[in-house]
């Protein structure tokens, strides 16, 4: 007579079913369609562990190393779905219990648990001569389990007992094996990226320097109060600062200009350099200004001013304007002395001849 199990319940097989030799473990469900379910069998030390990963039977690996563990697949349309043959007697001795869960293969992916599964249960029946020995219908308790353990059988001094386990994991087939030692189950590592391969550098180039300027001379400033002004604008204030100017024409010499009409002389290159002429002098024609007296050169690409006497196209400098200046004084003083009817006198060691013979 069949024995019916709750929910951690036992049975002792040598009295239920004394002469037991195997025992076929019968599991059975009610699914909807699309729904793929898998029995198998976890042969376990005495560390809860399997033995090896050969000790997992299930659909890729049909029976135990030393054969006691078959699993027999379908019924071919009877009531249970999957059964998995023990022969008690040949079951290593290394081996405590055996473990029967039943996973829902692919349920992450489609979406499907237990909650879905009705009539789920685990019969124990006599190989031999047919008899049911036990029973226990599964129920799930959260209804979200993708994989449960059934029930098992476990060694008790001499004796083989079998409890009703229903212990259901929402993690399927994989959490169970992790549960129980299972390494064949176990995803496998993610590879290693290719290494990036480094980038070609192109060849340093040497850098080369940028070009140095010659240091420019610093202007030492007059010491005290000067009451010079800039040489080059009167307007710009006192000529504070010293600076040796090279003119256009002529000699270079030092002169008195502001700091920045200085700073100006020391960065232009001479003889380049020519002052602004910005300002009028009196007394001075100066090119750019008119001034009464003085005939105004005109500017090449400007045209003359209506009512203003048509000039010549030459310019004249400065610089060449003093040098006439000079060469009429010149003549003007061999001009006189050539029209003069006194004769000349002459110096002898600081004495004056007259026209008679004395000294005075």
């Amino acid at each position: 007579m069949s024995v019916a199990l709750t929910k951690g319940g036992n049975v002792s097989l040598s009295r239920q079913a004394p002469g037991l030799r195997t025992v076929r473990v019968c599991l059975g469900w009610t699914a909807g369609a699309g729904y793929d379910l898998d029995a198998s069998a976890l042969l376990c030390g005495a560390s809860g562990k399997v033995l090896t990963d050969q000790h997992f039977v299930f659909f890729n690996n049909l029976q135990s190393p030393d054969g006691s563990v078959r699993h027999q697949g379908g019924n071919g349309g009877g009531e249970d779905r999957e059964r998995i043959d023990v022969r008690l007697a040949d079951v290593s001795a290394d081996v405590e219990r055996i473990v029967f869960p039943v996973a829902i293969y692919d349920a992450a992916q489609r979406r499907q648990s237990f909650g879905q599964v009705r009539g789920a249960y685990i019969r124990l029946v006599d190989a031999d001569g047919g008899g049911e020995v036990a029973r226990y219908d599964v129920a799930p308790e959260a209804g979200s389990e993708t994989a449960m353990v059934f029930g098992e059988l476990y060694r008790h001094g001499a004796d083989w007992k079998f409890r009703a386990v229903g212990q259901g994991y929402a993690s399927g087939l994989a959490g169970i094996a992790t549960d129980f030692g299972v390494d064949v189950l176990q995803p496998a590592p993610a590879a290693a990226p290719a290494p990036v391969p480094a980038p070609v550098s192109a060849p340093a180039v040497p850098a080369v320097p940028p070009p140095v300027a010659p240091p420019v001379p610093k202007t030492q400033p007059v010491p005290g109060s000067s009451p010079v002004t800039c040489f080059f604008d009167p307007s710009h204030g006192p000529g504070s600062t010293a600076v040796l100017w090279q003119p256009q024409w002529g000699v270079p010499r030092q002169v008195e200009t502001c700091a920045a009409c200085a700073q100006r002389v020391q960065t232009t290159v001479p003889p380049f350099y020519t002052p602004p002429q910005g300002y009028p002098q009196a007394g001075y024609a100066q090119p750019g200004y008119p001034q009464a007296g003085y005939p105004q050169p005109v500017q090449q690409g400007h045209p003359q001013a209506p009512g203003q006497p048509e000039q010549g196209g030459r310019r004249f400098g400065t610089g060449a304007m003093i040098g006439a200046g000079a060469a009429g004084l010149v003549g003007g003083v061999l001009l006189n002395e050539a029209l003069s009817d006194d004769g000349p006198e002459v110096v002898v060691n600081n004495y004056y001849e007259s026209d008679d013979d004395g000294f005075f």
